[in-house]
């Protein structure tokens, strides 16, 4: 039996859909796509634009407030924290975003598992900052910093080598159980920040693409599959999962309405990437540029974006800060988004 029949048995029991096409040069171009073409969104993006703060993270070590200043002063509304909170208190917080005029409905700094009235504590201040989405910090990333990268590199060079180990440490496979223990704990959280009016994330590299060792069957079709969506939302990181050779607007049409988030990230020369076999590889070696400068066509893809769900999306990119800057990378990225999204690219 191959993979896709695999994944439609496993599905079946389920009721859900499973699938993803390899993409070749831009989305809109997907060899084997049977998705129609649909018209663009009505909503108004350019209202909504959002920054993952791990695009300046370089900037923003160094002068917080600053930083968000910038981000603001180019056009961003929304941000979305990945390194803390600059050690302000959820009030303090809030009252720099209100002031620059910012929201924040998703973090990646986010809930700690532990106790349960240790986590209502943090809930309880991501409720304060307005946040409504929240990353959980499972138990095999813990201690290694925001999304489990490590303490910030004091140069690019160690800060390459540091994201190769941590690639490397997850590109493995996992089992079946292990997956599904997963989900349990996403539903369980999910179940205690329900009060407080906030929803877990659960956010994608390439390496949740990854077969498991028991079972032809990948962990993001399982999570997909074992999570509630009434405590659990998926953000779509767009661009590793064209990296990971997968379909964005296929997943969008077989999951509707489950991919409430999204990070738009672009990559160049996806052609030039090792094989499908090899995502720690992929992930590696992955060229991330400024949004509109590689190979994902956004327009087709935010034309599904009813159909995904998506109600929230930050542009992020990995590499900013090598890029040569990170705040203008930041402003070209918004730029081409807001040309490709208003018809002017």
């Amino acid at each position: 039996m191959n993979q896709n029949e695999s994944r439609r048995n496993f599905l079946k029991s389920t009721a859900a859909a499973v699938g993803g096409l390899a993409l070749t040069g831009k989305a809109g171009s997907i060899l084997g796509s049977t998705v129609p073409a649909r018209a663009a969104a009505a909503t108004n993006w350019s209202d909504h634009f959002g920054l993952e703060l791990y695009t300046v993270r370089d900037r923003i070590t160094k002068d917080y407030a600053g930083t968000l200043e910038q981000v603001a002063a180019i056009g961003y509304k929304e941000v979305e924290v990945a390194g803390g909170y600059n050690d302000w208190s959820p009030k303090q917080f809030r009252a720099e975003l209100d002031r620059l005029g910012l929201t924040m409905p998703s973090t990646h700094s986010g809930i700690t598992v532990g106790p349960d009235a240790e986590v209502e504590k943090q809930l309880a201040g991501f409720q304060i900052m307005g946040v409504e989405y929240t990353s959980l910090e499972e138990p095999r990333v813990q201690g290694r910093g925001p999304g489990g990268r490590g303490p910030t590199p004091t140069s690019p060079a160690a800060e390459r080598k540091q994201r190769e180990q941590f690639i490397k440490t997850l590109a493995q496979p996992r089992t079946v159980e292990d997956v599904k223990q997963e989900a349990a704990r996403y539903n369980r959280f999910g179940k205690i920040a329900q009060p407080f009016g906030i929803k877990l994330l659960i956010h994608n590299h390439t390496v949740e693409f990854i077969p498991c060792r028991d079972a032809d069957l990948v962990p993001y079709t399982i999570l997909l599959a074992k999570t509630d969506p009434e405590l659990v939302v998926f953000q779509m990181d767009i661009g590793w999962a064209a990296v990971a050779g997968q379909n964005p607007i296929e997943l969008f049409h077989q999951h509707p309405g489950r991919f409430v988030l999204w990070h738009v990230k672009d990559a160049a020369c996806l052609k030039c990437l090792p094989p499908a076999s090899d995502q720690g590889g992929r992930m590696v070696e992955a060229r991330l540029v400024p949004v509109g400068d590689g190979d994902i066509d956004y327009g087709e893809i935010f034309r599904h974006a009813d159909v995904a769900g998506m109600k929230h999306f930050a542009i992020e990119q990995d590499s900013a800060a090598d890029w040569g800057d990170s705040i203008a990378a930041a402003r070209v990225s918004y730029e081409h988004l807001q040309a490709t999204l208003t018809g002017r690219a």
